[in-house]
C-alpha cells in the first residue's frame, strides 16, 4: 500500500502545474468530490461505417469509496497524459450507439465517422463526458417523434480541447479547452451524435472556457445539470433573500440546485429533501434544512417556500409553495401553480457561472462510483439508472 500511495503521490506532484486539489467532502459510508477552487480561469455527415468491437481498456476494479483522493489523483495524472500529446484527425473514431430503441444493452462500441464540421461549430476532442437521466428515456423512445434519426450516439455533456474550428468561429481557437451541452434543445432534435464518443461537433454558443481549476471529468459533470438548475431557478422567479426548497438535494441537478440557491441567488433559507444516509452531504452543500423523505410527510409542513424546484418528480412541490410562488417541475406530473420546464443549452449561462466555479463557491459533484472508464458506458447506464447517483455519473477519461 505503501508504495501505491507514493507512487500516486509522485505522479500528482508532477501534473502539479497543471491542476490543485485538496480534499473531498464525506458522505456517509462513501466520499463524494466537492472541488474546491483555486486558479483564475484563464452534425455529422453519414451513417455508420464498419462496426469494430474490439475490446477497450478497461480497469481491473471499481475505485474504492475510502480513497477518494486517490481517484482525484489518478483522474489528474490521466488527463495529464491524454493532453500533453498532439492529436491528428482521424476519419472515424470509437463511439457508443444504438440501431434500436430500447434497454441499456442495445448499445454497443462501434466505429462511426468524425463529425464534419458546419461554419458555427468546433470539433473537441472528448476528454470526458457525463450521464443524465434524459438518455436513458431518449434511448427508451419516450422522445421518439422529435428525436434524431437513429442510430444515435448518446450523451449531451462533454469536456474537451477544440482540434478543428469552422470558418465562421470566432469565440474558440485550436487547443482551448472547453465544455458545454452540444444539443441545445435535448428533447426536440437533439444531435443524432453525441458525446459518447472520442470527438464531437457543437456550436460556439454551446460551449464556454473550461474553467482552468477543474479537471475534464468535473467540467463533463455540469452542463447539463447545472443549466437546467440555474434556467430552472431563474424562471421560477427567484431573488435574494428567498426561500427555497429543492426536492431531491442529492442528485445531479439537487446537489448544484442547492449551491447555486445558496451561493449565486442569495437565498435566505435552504431546505431540501435526501435519504437518510445523505442527509449530512446535502447539508454540506450549503442547505440549511435537510428532511429525511422517507420520514418527513411534505403536507404536514408549516413553512411554505418562495420558490420549489422538483427534480424527483411525484407531484409534491404544491404541499410546500407559497400560493404566489414559483414551482418549476423538472420531471413527472405537474400541478398548479407548477410549470413544466427544459434546458436549453446556452453556453452563456456557463460563462456567467465560472468565477463561482473557480472561486469555489460552487462545486461539481461526482458520484463515488465513478468516473466509469470509457469501456464501462453500460455498467455507468446500469448504475445510473437504479436512481441512487450523489451528484453525476462521469465517463473519463476518453482516449
Amino acid at each position: 500500500m505503501a508504495g501505491v500511495v507514493t507512487a500516486v503521490g509522485a505522479a500528482v506532484a508532477a501534473a502539479a502545474s497543471l491542476r490543485q486539489f485538496d480534499g473531498c467532502q464525506r458522505v456517509p459510508s462513501s466520499k463524494v468530490c466537492l472541488i474546491p477552487s483555486r486558479v483564475g480561469r484563464s452534425g455529422m455527415t453519414g451513417g455508420v461505417s464498419q462496426r469494430s468491437f474490439g475490446t477497450m481498456r478497461s480497469r481491473s476494479s471499481r475505485r474504492s469509496s475510502s480513497d477518494a483522493l486517490k481517484v482525484r489523483a489518478e483522474i489528474y495524472i490521466e488527463e495529464a497524459e491524454t493532453t500533453s500529446a498532439s492529436v491528428d484527425i482521424p476519419k472515424t473514431q470509437q463511439a457508443w450507439l444504438y440501431s434500436e430503441y430500447g434497454p441499456k444493452e442495445n448499445l454497443s462500441l462501434g466505429e462511426v465517422p468524425v463529425p464534419e464540421l458546419e461554419a458555427d461549430q468546433v470539433l473537441i476532442k472528448v476528454k470526458a463526458a457525463a450521464l443524465n437521466p434524459v438518455d436513458s428515456k431518449r434511448r427508451g423512445g419516450k422522445f421518439e417523434k422529435t428525436d434524431s434519426p437513429l442510430p444515435t450516439v448518446p450523451g449531451y455533456d462533454c469536456a474537451g480541447v477544440v482540434v478543428k474550428v469552422g470558418s465562421a468561429v470566432t469565440k474558440f481557437k485550436v487547443g482551448d479547452e472547453v465544455y458545454g451541452d452540444t444539443s441545445e434543445f435535448c428533447l426536440d432534435g437533439p444531435k443524432q451524435y453525441g458525446t459518447l464518443a472520442q470527438y464531437a461537433a457543437a456550436e460556439e454558443k454551446l460551449l464556454a472556457p473550461k474553467p482552468k481549476n477543474l479537471s475534464f471529468a468535473e467540467a463533463a459533470s455540469l452542463p447539463l445539470a447545472v443549466e437546467t438548475a440555474y434556467q430552472g431557478l431563474k424562471k421560477a422567479g427567484i431573488k435574494e433573500g428567498d426561500k427555497v426548497f429543492v426536492l431531491g438535494g442529492s442528485g445531479g441537478v439537487g446537489t448544484l440546485a442547492v449551491q447555486l440557491a445558496k451561493q449565486v441567488f442569495k437565498a435566505s433559507t435552504v431546505a431540501a429533501t435526501a435519504n437518510t444516509e445523505k442527509l449530512d452531504f446535502v447539508k454540506s452543500l450549503g442547505a440549511d434544512i435537510v428532511l429525511d423523505y422517507k420520514q418527513n410527510k411534505l403536507e404536514e409542513l408549516t413553512e411554505k417556500y418562495d420558490v420549489v424546484i422538483d427534480t424527483v418528480g411525484k407531484g409534491e412541490g404544491p404541499k410546500v409553495v407559497k400560493s404566489d410562488g414559483g414551482l418549476v417541475v423538472l420531471t413527472g406530473p405537474v400541478e398548479p401553480p407548477g410549470f413544466r420546464y427544459v434546458i436549453v443549452s446556452n453556453g452563456s449561462d456557463l460563462e456567467e457561472l465560472n468565477p463561482y466555479l473557480e472561486s469555489g463557491s460552487l462545486k461539481p459533484v461526482i458520484d463515488p462510483k465513478g468516473p466509469f472508464p470509457f469501456s464501462g458506458v453500460t455498467e455507468a447506464y446500469g448504475y445510473l439508472e437504479q436512481g441512487h447517483a450523489s451528484g453525476k455519473v462521469v465517463i473519463s477519461p476518453i482516449d
